[in-house]
């Protein structure tokens, strides 16, 4: 029985590091070359460059956003307009 709480305990961590953290850039196919391609996109919270037919999107003021994962796309829904005015900051340099 405690080997059988000890898979279910490892397995549940391993769902959470795929889903929220370095893995989950990985199934989307962020990890490697981040070099940026005419079709592509720079995500507005954390300024990794984005295929744009792969990752998370969503739009906000008739403009269409991609997110690299999943926690990126949560930090923008909870505070878009921080993202957008770092974003708009860091393109005018």
């Amino acid at each position: 029985m405690e080997g059988l709480l000890s898979l279910l305990l490892l397995a549940g961590l391993f769902y959470l590091m795929m889903r929220f953290g370095c893995g989950a850039h990985m199934v989307h196919g962020h990890h490697g070359g981040h070099a940026e391609s005419e079709s592509s996109a720079k995500d507005p919270v954390c300024a990794m460059p984005i295929e744009t037919g792969k990752g998370y999107t969503k739009a906000y003021a008739s403009k269409r956003y991609w997110f690299c994962s999943r926690s990126c796309l949560d930090k923008f829904e909870a505070e878009p307009q921080k993202y957008l005015a770092a974003s708009a900051k860091e393109e005018m340099k």
